[in-house]
């Protein structure tokens, strides 16, 4: 699993009852492949880091696990199921930029948005879920911005509000796409606090991230993926200079400065 040679799926045969299991899968925009023959399986209750350079596909491989973008080719589970069939257990923090924030609607408003697998999208909002929504706000240091309008908010407040509005859900899979962009540090560690408490919890957490040296201490596993998974498994033993090469292709001074974060990391208690 960890080399960039031989097969790097985690599971046995598919369909798989991995929490996420990706056979096959290959994407292309306009005849050009975006992602190639991928393979891989999530294991359970692990913060993992989906890593790989600028337009390696990580955003894609999020889209197309939720039916947001089509595959030319392959199957994508949960626990064996479509996503059609699993929205309820599955939840989804976008790109900031690719929300509407001037969208007239309150902070609470969001978060209730993931209830909304549960109590229906044509349903009124009753008290146990909007006690809910609250509670996730609450969770994110939010709670007193619950009437606030989101585009009042600051840009690490509205990522609060979005991760508030995936804890409401409850879901068992959170596939998050770069949610550590643009906030700032007490933010971010914030975040990353979060989420490691979702993973300690038994949930499945996949986190596309761009940053090499924070990578160590933030996941437990990592998938490196450029087109195709190059390796993925065990942060120490998937992190590797030959699997950085082999994604990155060999751009020294990142490589470098990666090794010299990782090796840190792993002196520090």
């Amino acid at each position: 699993m960890e080399s960039v040679h031989g097969p790097v799926a985690t599971g046995e045969e598919h369909p798989s009852s991995a929490p996420l299991s990706i056979h096959d899968v290959t994407v292309a925009y306009h005849r050009k492949p975006v992602l190639w023959d991928v393979d891989y399986d999530a294991p359970e209750g692990k913060l993992i880091g989906v890593i790989g350079p600028n337009g390696a596909g990580k955003s894609t491989l999020l889209k197309v696990a939720l039916d947001l973008t089509p595959k030319a080719s392959g199957q994508i589970t949960f626990y064996g199921q479509p996503y059609r069939k699993q929205r309820r257990i599955v939840a989804y923090v976008p790109q900031r930029e690719s929300v509407d924030w001037d969208f007239p609607i309150s902070a609470l408003e969001v978060v209730a948005m993931g209830r909304y697998g549960r109590i229906g999208w044509f349903r009124r909002v009753g008290r146990k879920h909007r006690e809910a929504a609250l509670a996730a706000l609450d969770r994110v240091g939010m709670a007193d911005y619950a009437h606030r309008q989101i585009s009042q908010l600051s840009g690490g407040q509205q990522q609060r509000v979005f991760l508030a509005r995936a804890l409401a859900q409850d879901a068992r899979i959170y596939l998050m796409d770069e949610p550590f962009a643009g906030v700032d540090a007490a933010t971010e560690s914030a975040i990353v606090a979060l989420l490691q408490q979702l993973s300690a919890a038994g949930r499945t957490v996949l986190v596309v991230h761009h940053d090499l040296q924070s990578a160590a201490q933030y996941f437990d596993h990592v998938m490196l993926l450029n087109m195709r998974v190059v390796a993925a498994g065990p942060v120490e033993t998937t992190l590797t200079e030959q699997n950085l090469r082999a994604t990155y292709g060999g751009r020294l001074t990142l490589l470098e400065e990666a090794a010299h974060a990782m090796a840190q990391s792993r002196r520090e208690p």
